[in-house]
């Protein structure tokens, strides 16, 4: 099946240069800020991801269905590979489209990934979100963010998700513009064994200090160095985990190195 993706696009018209992957339960929107402050002269495509706001909410909801549509995406938006930046979730993503079509990515940047992870915990948080999916109004919805992994996000860019991506449902409630079905397929799609780029693809892994329990494993860091050798670059921030919303000059200063190697 053909899945369509809506794609938010920044910087300049033409052949995009970066592809920017979002978190489970995001959307593309969420690289506007990046983009045009600290990236504003590179072309980057931003979609949605399957299930997620704009785009087709169709199954299947899959890391390899999301694969293909953008592999689709990066073939006819760009003329040659593109450095991707994944986002947790999107990270996981990042890695099997690099392990999938090593000849659209150019590079990787691993934003504090989700991969590999415990499906015992998978499934407690699978059970979490299943049971309270939405909200009574949006300041519930503001507090749970602000009081969790966006604590150190600048509250206007906060504020910019919700209007975007915080919709009122049929039940008289509030919930994010997605597809609950598909999240709870997406949990265990995050336990699924680790996937590593091609030799000689450059990766940075930008890991988040303060994300408590951690997604990053001591397993993946090994496996990408073990792989990769001089091509894969750890860098430590001290933030929680939304890291390119909290450190997006670190951030981009990633992406930039990978864009000019």
């Amino acid at each position: 099946m053909t899945h369509d993706l809506h794609v938010h696009r920044f910087g300049p018209a033409g052949p995009i240069q970066v592809l920017a992957i979002h978190g489970l339960t995001g959307h593309g929107r969420r690289w506007r800020a990046l983009s045009e402050q600290h990236l504003p002269e590179f072309a980057v495509a931003a979609p949605d991801l399957i299930g997620h706001g704009r785009s087709s909410w169709s199954a299947p909801w899959t890391m390899d269905a999301n694969v293909a549509a953008l592999a689709t995406l990066v073939e006819n938006d760009a003329d040659g590979p593109v450095v991707v930046v994944g986002h947790s979730f999107g990270g996981a993503i990042a890695l099997h489209l690099a392990a999938t079509c090593p000849d659209l990515v150019s590079g990787v940047a691993l934003l504090d990934p989700a991969i590999g992870l415990d499906g015992q915990w998978m499934r407690e948080i699978a059970d979490s979100m299943l049971a309270s999916p939405d909200y009574p109004d949006r300041d519930e919805a503001r507090a749970e963010k602000f009081g969790g992994s966006w604590a150190d996000v600048d509250p206007a860019e906060l504020d910019e998700d919700l209007d975007e991506h915080l919709i009122a449902l049929p039940n008289g409630r509030y919930g994010w513009r997605i597809c609950v079905p598909a999240m709870m397929s997406y949990w265990s799609e995050l336990a699924r064994d680790i996937v590593l780029p091609h030799n000689g693809t450059p990766t940075t892994l930008v890991r988040a200090l303060w994300t408590d329990p951690p997604y990053v494993s001591a397993e993946l860091i090994d496996a990408l160095s073990g792989r990769l050798g001089a091509d894969f670059t750890l860098v430590d921030v001290e933030c929680q985990h939304m890291v390119p919303h909290a450190k997006p000059a670190e951030t981009a200063k990633v992406i930039r190195d990978l864009l000019e190697r």
